[in-house]
């Protein structure tokens, strides 16, 4: 069973329950995400397995998920870049934002790192079904198109990187 630390608005640690507790009490909790980028600025997008529980089949950021109970952002993120992508990379630190999802009633706060790598990726298909290279503005196409993508990646392409929702 998966133990995150839910926080306050300052975030700061005050308690930890399971993942289904967080989510069915909506407590504000920490996610990470990894953008991969390559030689020539294109930013490497997953597609998610199609037996996730959330989003399956959808682009999301190259690597990213929960924080779990007493990880630092970055331990979190190094461990989901392992899980999904099988590499170990250096990651720089780009932001820190709060996100509510309206429509499922939660908050929460993503850390966003950065790192350089031109493949090849090992991907775990349990959790992930392709890793492809695109320029943003292949992205900004492909999301104009309605193709599927992760709700978190769609508000950090909004919020920096200037891409509009469809």
């Amino acid at each position: 069973m998966e133990f995150l630390d839910y926080v306050n608005d300052n975030d700061e640690v005050i308690g930890s329950a399971s993942r289904r507790e967080v989510y069915e009490k909506r407590l504000l909790h920490r996610i990470v995400h990894v953008l991969v980028f390559n030689k020539n600025g294109e930013l490497a997008l997953q597609r998610s397995s199609d037996n996730k529980e959330f989003c399956p089949g959808h682009w999301g950021t190259s690597a990213g998920g929960h924080v779990q109970s007493g990880e630092t952002y970055q331990e979190a993120a190094l461990r989901e870049l392992e899980e999904e992508l099988e590499v170990t990379l250096p990651l720089e630190f780009m932001f820190k934002d709060f996100y509510e999802d309206v429509q499922r009633g939660l908050r929460k706060i993503l850390v966003t790192f950065k790192t350089s790598y031109n493949g090849p990726f090992l991907i775990n298909q349990n959790e992930v079904q392709d890793i492809q290279f695109f320029s943003l503005g292949s992205v900004q196409k492909m999301i104009n198109d309605r193709e599927k993508f992760h709700t978190e990646l769609l508000f950090l392409l909004e919020k920096h990187f200037g891409i509009k929702r469809a």
